[in-house]
């Protein structure tokens, strides 16, 4: 078994990789081509490749000289704050067809692909079921083009591997907290700046969402590709926490609660609710987390104290 596995220097893809190599895959780990970024420590044991996935040619390549048997695609556009409705998202798009084609020809068996729970229609808040769970409409103009994206390459991959009889999977991601995780995003923006005695700044923090370790997203994604299930999977935590509730217990695992500034920002018109159902993750690919959310908080902020050499108070 022979694994691609692109944007594995990413958030999540880093974190899928030592999972693939305890189930036995000879993993080839694909990085952007810039060489500034360095290579992961979680890619030990992969075979590293960079490549611009954005060029034909370079997908060419790569996979005329790897030929894999199984795909795991992660790479696409995950800047916070210009990934929602950035042009780059219809080049991913594009690109991740070509990919999609590119692997069938060189005889590849599996693919799967990393969708996001954006694709879910958020006007009608709840827990998310794959099948009966309503859609983003992707014609809509004001579905963001994350989503419109993401949405068109679930039913690409489904009609072209239905066509082609190739084994395919989506996995629909939810929230996701831990190592590595940009600065800016919530769990993390909240660590970091409690870690340096900064006030952390956050809505009403009514909100409730499920949050899983990163490393377990990772894992989740490589029982996805090993098993036996088509279609969408939801890749989350079925247990849902207000973020205040969230918030708190973060500072006070870094003793600072003092620094947590409820109702400081202003909150989004966001959902009051998003939560996956995640029977096919846990029944049909047979996984389970490695961490619960305490031990993934105390984690992520041992991780954190390390990047920042902040000493435990």
């Amino acid at each position: 078994m022979r694994v691609l596995v692109t944007g594995a220097g990413g958030f999540i893809g880093r974190w899928s990789v030592p999972a693939l190599l305890a189930s036995g895959y000879e993993v080839h780990a694909v990085l952007s081509a810039s060489p500034d970024a360095g290579v992961p420590e979680e890619l030990q044991g992969a075979a590293v490749h960079r490549c611009d996935l954005l060029r034909h040619a370079s997908i060419d390549a790569i996979m005329d000289r790897i030929r894999p048997t199984h795909l795991l695609h992660f790479a696409w556009i995950a800047q916070p704050a210009v990934y929602w409705n950035s042009p780059q998202n219809f080049l991913w798009l594009e690109a991740s067809e070509y990919l999609l084609h590119r692997f069938h020809d060189v005889g590849g068996r599996r693919v799967v692909m990393a969708g996001s729970c954006a694709e879910y229609d958020w006007s009608n808040p709840g827990v998310f079921d794959e099948v009966a769970g309503p859609f983003a409409d992707d014609a809509a103009p004001a579905t963001p083009a994350y989503a419109a994206c993401k949405l068109r390459l679930q039913r690409i991959l489904a009609q072209f591997c239905a066509q082609q009889r190739l084994s395919s999977a989506w996995g629909r991601i939810f929230f996701q907290y831990g190592p590595y995780e940009h600065p800016d995003r919530l769990v993390a923006s909240v660590i970091h700046s409690l870690l340096r005695g900064h006030e952390a700044l956050c809505t009403h923090g009514r909100q409730v969402r499920g949050f899983l370790h990163v490393a377990d997203v990772g894992a989740a994604f490589a029982a996805v590709l090993g098993a036996n299930v088509d279609g969408a999977v939801n890749v989350g935590s079925g247990e849902g926490i207000a973020l205040a509730e969230l918030i708190q217990k973060i500072a006070w695992k870094i003793g600072r609660p003092d620094l947590v500034r409820l109702g400081a920002r202003p909150a989004q018109p966001e959902p009051p609710l998003i939560l996956p159902a995640v029977r096919r993750l846990r029944e049909e690919c047979a996984w389970r987390p490695r961490f619960d959310l305490d031990e993934g908080l105390a984690d992520t902020i041992g991780w954190w104290r390390k990047r920042l050499a902040v000493a435990p108070t």
